[in-house]
C-alpha cells in the first residue's frame, strides 16, 4: 500500500472515514461529504489521493467543493495524466455500445458513472452528438478538449452540441452557459430506432432529447401489443409509434404542446394515425375509467415520481392511481406496459405497487417481462443509482 501511495504524493490528499471507505471496497465510487477530512485547501475539481484513517490507500478521485458527493473515484490506483485517461475512458465506452445497440443509429455514447467516467453524459442521434458535463473536473479545460477530441476523431458527427443544465451547474459552482453548438453547424436531423423514425433538434427538448433508455422497451411493447392503445405521458410519440405498426388504434396523452407537436410530425415521417391528446394524465385517466372506456394495451411511462427518499409515500400514490386506473380499463386479454424512473423506487417496490392496485380490483394479472433501461445504459455493480429504469410488461387473463 504504502508505495501505491507514494506514486500519488503529487495529488492532495483527502482521508475518509470507515463508512466511506467501506463504500469504496464495496465497489461505489462516491463518497459524501460528510465522510471526508483534509479538503479544506484543495481546488474545485482537482484529482485527489484517496486514503483511510489508517493511511492505506483507496485510489484516485475527482474532488467537488460543492457537491454533497465530495469525492467520486476514478481508478484504484494513480493516474500520470487525467486528459489521457478521459480520451481512453471515452473510446472504450464507443466500443462498448458496438457490443450491445443494434436497429439504431440513436443511443447513448457515455453514461458517467457505468462509463467510469463521473459527470459526462453523451448521446448520439444519428450524426449529432450531445454531451452534458456535470462535474467540475469533467468541466476543465484539458478534460472537455480530451473529450471533444476523442468524441470527433471516433464518431465523426456533423455536429456536437452541449445541453447545459443550469440548475445542475450552479450546484456544482460551474460557470454559467448556455446550450449550444461546440463544434460544426448542423443543429437537427432524423434518427431511426428498431425501424421507426424520429425527428431530434439538438437544442431542444428534455435533457439531451429522445428517451433512448427506452428503446429495447419500445420494441418489447410493440411485440405484445394489440387492438386499441393507449400511450400515457407519450412525450414525442416513442412508444406510441411503435404501438401504431401492430395496433389497430392509437391514442396518446401528453401534458405537453411542443412535445405533442413534434410527436405530429414524428407520425407523419412515419406514414402513422395517432390521435395526439392535450391532457393531464391522471385527469384523463380518472375521466376515461369513471366513463367505462376499454383498450386492448396501454402504456405507461411517467417522469419520475420520487427524488429522494422523503417523496417516497406520494410516489407509491401516484403510480397506484396510474396503475389502478390503467388496469381498470385493460379489456380481458389485455396488455399493460408500466414504467418508473424513479432511481428511489427499487423493482420490488414498483410491484408491490402494482399488486396492490391489482388486489384493489381483484384481478391478478400475469408478468410477461421485467425489463429495465437499454444495454447502452449499463449498470454498475456496486453502484445502485445507474439502475433506475423499471418497465414491467403484464396481461390480464382472458
Amino acid at each position: 500500500m504504502a508505495a501505491k501511495s507514494s506514486l500519488n504524493r503529487s495529488l492532495p490528499g483527502i482521508i475518509v472515514s470507515s463508512r466511506g471507505a467501506s463504500r469504496l471496497q464495496r465497489g461505489h465510487s462516491w463518497v459524501y461529504r460528510s465522510d471526508i477530512t483534509g479538503a479544506e485547501q484543495i481546488r474545485p475539481g482537482s484529482l485527489v489521493s484517496v486514503s483511510d484513517g489508517h493511511g492505506r490507500f483507496l485510489g484516485t478521485a475527482m474532488y467537488s467543493s460543492s457537491s454533497q458527493i465530495a469525492v467520486r473515484l476514478l481508478a484504484p490506483g494513480p493516474i500520470k495524466n487525467f486528459p489521457d485517461l478521459v480520451a481512453a475512458r471515452v473510446r472504450q465506452a464507443i466500443e462498448y455500445r458496438k457490443l450491445v445497440v443494434n436497429h439504431s443509429d440513436a443511443y447513448r455514447v457515455v453514461f458517467s458513472e457505468a462509463d467510469f467516467l463521473p459527470g459526462l453524459i453523451v448521446d448520439r442521434y444519428n450524426d449529432l452528438l450531445s454531451i452534458q458535463i456535470l462535474t467540475q473536473a469533467m468541466d476543465s479545460d484539458p478534460a472537455r478538449a480530451a473529450i471533444i477530441s476523442v468524441l470527433s476523431d471516433e464518431l465523426s458527427p456533423a455536429s456536437i452540441t452541449e445541453r447545459a443544465d443550469a440548475r445542475v451547474r450552479a450546484l456544482e459552482q460551474l460557470a454559467s452557459r448556455d446550450s449550444a453548438l461546440v463544434a460544426g453547424t448542423k443543429s437537427s436531423t432524423v434518427f431511426t430506432m428498431n425501424g421507426v423514425r424520429f425527428h431530434h433538434s439538438a437544442l431542444a427538448g428534455q435533457k439531451t432529447g429522445a428517451f433512448l433508455d427506452q428503446r429495447e422497451n419500445y420494441a418489447a411493447a410493440e411485440q405484445y401489443a394489440h387492438g386499441d392503445a393507449l400511450d400515457v405521458f407519450c412525450y414525442q410519440g416513442g412508444f406510441a409509434l411503435h404501438l401504431a405498426r401492430r395496433c389497430n388504434r392509437v391514442t396518446a396523452v401528453d401534458s405537453s404542446r411542443p412535445a405533442l407537436e413534434t410527436a405530429e410530425k414524428n407520425a407523419t415521417l412515419n406514414g402513422r394515425e395517432v390521435e395526439w391528446i392535450e391532457a393531464n394524465a391522471f385527469d384523463l385517466l380518472k375521466d376515461y375509467a369513471a366513463a367505462g372506456r376499454q383498450y386492448d394495451s396501454i402504456v405507461l411511462d411517467p417522469p419520475a415520481f420520487a427524488k429522494s427518499q422523503k417523496n417516497l409515500p406520494s410516489a407509491f400514490a401516484g403510480y397506484k392511481e396510474l396503475n389502478l386506473r390503467a388496469l381498470k380499463m385493460l379489456r380481458p386479454g389485455g396488455i399493460l406496459v408500466t414504467c418508473s424512473c424513479s432511481q428511489q423506487v427499487s423493482q420490488m417496490d414498483f410491484l408491490e405497487v402494482i399488486l396492490s392496485a391489482a388486489i384493489d380490483l381483484r384481478i391478478r394479472p400475469r408478468i410477461i417481462e421485467l425489463r429495465g433501461q437499454a444495454r447502452d445504459h449499463p449498470i454498475l455493480l456496486g453502484v445502485p443509482e445507474t439502475r433506475y429504469l423499471k418497465a414491467v410488461i403484464c396481461r390480464l387473463s382472458d
